[in-house]
């Protein structure tokens, strides 16, 4: 069985909206940091995975540092493909399609729109494939994505994981449960790691 840290990234320079692929500002990099500390402190070292877009890469750097390698990038864990529209429409777009289920997400994408199903199975597969416990730095719906289908939820949105928040799942013989759900939005907390 291999546990994964699901770590959401750290706030970003701007919105999904505003920028294709931010990196992080002033409050992201101390997020990071903090997080890259409290990772390293109560985790034994591990494999290290993140996303391939900036603000999650940043938010990985400060613990790949401190535990001697860089992160490696599996494409397979970034963020939700959007639509062929222009960046000034997929704030709305994603506050429409995220307040249903992935179905209707699916039903009432724009024409041209990316294979959502596919990139779900994609995200899914890497996560079941693996076999070592590891630390993954994700995206806000991809978490949910994960935390859905282990719960059989089809809600884009399950539960709103905070900024590097971390969830724990467990993958045995290619079925993903969720062992703890990390810290929402809100709740508030100093500590990322669920159960402790």
């Amino acid at each position: 069985m291999a546990t994964l840290f699901l770590v959401r990234h750290a706030h970003a320079a701007a919105s999904y909206g505003d920028s294709a692929d931010p990196g992080l500002d002033d409050v992201g990099r101390a997020q990071a940091e903090a997080a890259g500390r409290e990772l390293a402190a109560r985790l034994s070292v591990l494999p290290v995975y993140s996303s391939p877009m900036q603000r999650c890469r940043e938010t990985a750097a400060p613990l790949a540092a401190t535990w001697g390698a860089p992160a490696t990038i599996l494409a397979a864990v970034g963020e939700i493909p959007a639509p062929p529209i222009s960046l000034s429409e997929r704030q709305a777009w994603l506050r429409k399609a995220t307040a249903g289920t992935w179905a209707e997400m699916k039903r009432d994408a724009p024409p041209g729109s990316p294979d959502f199903d596919a990139w779900r199975a994609a995200l899914l597969g890497a996560l079941r494939g693996m076999t070592a416990d590891a630390v993954i730095f994700s995206h806000y719906i991809a978490i949910n994505a994960v935390v859905g289908a282990a719960q059989g939820d089809d809600r884009v949105i399950c539960f709103r994981p905070d900024y590097v928040s971390v969830t724990a799942i467990e993958v045995s013989s290619g079925m993903i449960s969720v062992r703890e759900l990390g810290r929402q939005a809100g709740e508030g907390g100093t500590t990322i790691l669920p159960g402790r």
